[in-house]
């Protein structure tokens, strides 16, 4: 399974099915790839209805014909621009074209429902992407049922965890491989991912990506 970083918060999960999560691509200073260079897609993930992450969600879907999934709010959006969309809430399970995907919380602001992460089964992997979210108990959870493969952790303070509770989430949710996200686009996220990447020490396998680059998830 290939995992690349597209900058910010997007990423692309290359499998059996081609995922996109929170593809933030057009007016994003760390893109990797503009929405243009996609021509095949499954599924697009969108954690929350934020600029930062809804970014080209509906026209990637349009485009692919890709099958929208987000909270319930963003989805019936989407099915008003034609898209087909596979609306849930935290808590819910759905599978769409043989991803598993899983609804859980974040601790963030919304305009159309709420912010959330999920956990997506895929060719035997368990992949938790945190979406935007303070550190909380609840990720315990996540760690108790998924125990994710790999993780998706966001890094850069002001608007989500900084390093120090990022670090207390790879605690919490037991994650094998993590992967830092959401840092380094503007100059209020300015984090050092090597920081974070002392505070986790042994508890996993920090992977440090530039935007663009790609890891094998064996």
């Amino acid at each position: 399974m290939e995992i690349t970083w597209l900058g910010h918060s997007a990423v692309k999960i290359k499998g059996s099915k081609t995922i996109f999560i929170d593809p933030f691509l057009s007016g994003n200073p760390a893109a990797s790839m503009s929405p243009e260079e996609i021509s095949e897609a499954d599924v697009v993930i969108v954690t929350h209805d934020h600029g930062d992450h809804k970014g080209d969600a509906f026209e990637i879907c349009k485009k692919t014909n890709a099958t929208l999934v987000s909270i319930h709010e963003l989805a019936v959006e989407g099915e008003s621009f034609g898209l087909t969309c596979e609306g849930m809430n935290i808590g819910g399970t759905v599978d769409v074209n043989g991803v598993k995907i899983h609804m859980v919380q974040a601790l963030h602001s919304a305009e159309k429902g709420c912010a959330t992460g999920v956990v997506i089964e895929l060719d035997g992997k368990n992949i938790y992407h945190a979406g935007d979210t303070g550190l909380t108990l609840d990720m315990k959870i996540i760690g108790d049922f998924f125990h994710p493969d790999l993780s998706f952790i966001p890094i850069g303070d002001r608007y989500t965890m900084g390093a120090n509770s990022a670090a207390k989430a790879v605690e919490y949710t037991q994650s094998k491989k993590v992967i830092p996200i959401h840092y380094g686009t503007f100059p209020l996220l300015e984090a050092d991912p090597s920081i974070f990447k002392e505070k986790v020490a042994n508890k996993a396998e920090v992977i440090i990506l530039k935007p663009g680059e790609t890891y094998s998830l064996q």
